[in-house]
């Protein structure tokens, strides 16, 4: 009986110690490459307007909630109210060569009048904004020092979900933090990250760290840590990061040119959802649906069409439309590139050159009309666009104005007032006579696709009448 209870003794220690052996060791690698992360501190001067004005907005960065209502209580009882000062922010960052070049985020420097870059060493070297680029949210510095430690850069597509990385940075103005966790996933699309495939990690970010390194195991940089998905301010277990092949091509163009281009297509997309791919013929939905070809574009001269799906990129599948739009821009400005779509069930090969992505974005509009009782299939009312709505809405021709929607399937599809009907399947909508036309015609339970322009972005809804 001994013996027994001595070998089942030995048997949990040895699984302990197996199961401690697989956990990762950390500490030589932070000793190795702590030395080249970096604290940052900005100061954005108040302007002669804002001293005057009594706005409660210029506290720090980063403080906690509740530090944040007792310093402005406080300054409330001492002064009367809170008189904007200096605006002063924290963040991350690391040396990518020993002769003083820094990478952050952009919006870590963003309107900054001072930066300030305090090295592991304790030394505080003012830093000069090289270039930036908002759209991938990279900043390139330079300060002025020699010999200085230095990252070694990885290759993020190696990278594997599952697999283990480290973060440095100084969250809350903590500097040197240590924060370790594993690969979600990859290639994440984000609202306003439309150039960047992110990681997305659950290591441990919050304010502070916008603008460190992501380590891989063996010690090299393979993303920046850039934002984190949270409902309450803080880290809630999403954080996600700029892949380094993404970073490395805005700062060699920085490099040249002080500034960053990014290639363009000319098209806005949208995913292919279960119920639009049964309306295009699909066995399963993938792909980016065009539903908007910008006038004068790549995408225009290469002749491609609303209602196009776009399932490969030079060569590269394209699963969702997130996939697209940062395979285009790290491609080289004039070169070709080709793309596989689907237009109307026939597989179709295009090629076309990569143009350069303007400064401006369209502008959105929204259009106002007096509402009237549905009484069509669809459930709503339109009617056709005048001279000056057809302006606001940036419609040059067709489409119908959606004056009102009731109970039914358009409103069950999404369709709300104000939007612009273009398209109902493979029917161009010209006016309310064609809409008509078009509505009792349609099949019932069969799902179709119907274009329809919102807030100047056509969006592609499936519909489906049951009778």
């Amino acid at each position: 009986m001994f013996n027994k209870i001595k070998w089942c003794f030995f048997l949990i220690v040895l699984f302990n110690q197996n199961a401690f052996a697989q956990l990762p060791d950390f500490t030589e690698m932070v000793k190795t490459n702590g030395v080249a992360v970096v604290n940052i501190s900005t100061t954005q001067k108040a302007s002669p307007e804002a001293e005057n004005a009594p706005e409660e907005q210029q506290l720090p960065e980063g403080m906690p909630p509740e530090m944040e209502e007792f310093f402005k209580r406080f300054l409330n009882e001492q002064g009367g109210g809170y008189v904007p000062r200096d605006t002063t922010s924290l963040g991350s960052g690391f040396v990518i060569s020993p002769d003083g070049y820094v990478l952050t985020n952009s919006h870590v420097v963003k309107d900054a009048d001072e930066i300030v870059v305090k090295l592991s060493d304790h030394r505080e070297l003012l830093a000069k904004v090289i270039g930036s680029d908002a759209r991938t949210d990279v900043a390139l510095l330079k300060v002025e020092a020699k010999d200085l430690p230095a990252v070694t850069i990885g290759d993020p597509n190696k990278l594997q979900v599952g697999e283990w990385v480290l973060a440095i940075g100084s969250p809350f103005g903590f500097e040197q933090s240590v924060t370790a966790g594993i690969v979600s996933a990859k290639g994440r699309s984000l609202p306003g990250g439309n150039y960047v495939p992110f990681i997305q990690t659950d290591v441990a970010i919050n304010p502070g760290n916008s603008g460190g390194p992501l380590f891989n195991m063996e010690g090299k940089v393979v993303g920046i840590n850039s934002q984190i998905y949270s409902r309450t301010g803080g880290f809630m277990g999403l954080s996600f990061a700029i892949p380094m092949d993404v970073v490395m091509n805005v700062v060699d163009q920085i490099k040249a040119t002080g500034k960053a281009a990014h290639g363009w297509l000319g098209v806005q997309i949208q995913d292919v959802t279960r119920e639009l791919a049964e309306t295009f013929g699909m066995k399963k939905p993938q792909g980016a649906l065009v539903s908007k070809v910008l006038p004068g574009s790549p995408a225009e001269k290469a002749e491609l069409q609303i209602g196009d799906i776009i399932t490969e990129f030079n060569g590269q599948p394209i699963e969702s439309s997130g996939d697209l739009p940062p395979m285009v821009g790290i491609t080289p400005i004039n070169n070709k590139a080709t793309l596989k779509i689907i237009r109307q069930g026939e597989v179709k090969t295009i090629e076309f050159k990569v143009g350069l992505l303007p400064e401006e974005v369209d502008k959105l509009a929204e259009a106002k009309a007096a509402p009237k009782l549905p009484h069509n299939r669809l459930g709503i009312n339109v009617i056709d666009l005048t001279g000056e709505q057809r302006k606001t809405l940036e419609v040059t021709k067709n489409g119908v104005l959606v004056q009102e929607v009731g109970k039914g399937p358009a409103k069950d599809a999404g369709i709300q007032r104000g939007d612009v009907i273009l398209r109902i399947q493979n029917n161009v909508i010209r006016d309310a006579d064609d809409f008509e036309k078009a509505v009792k015609k349609l099949p019932a339970g069969k799902s179709v696709a119907m274009l329809v322009q919102r807030q100047g972005s056509p969006v592609f809804l499936a519909i489906k009448v049951d009778k």
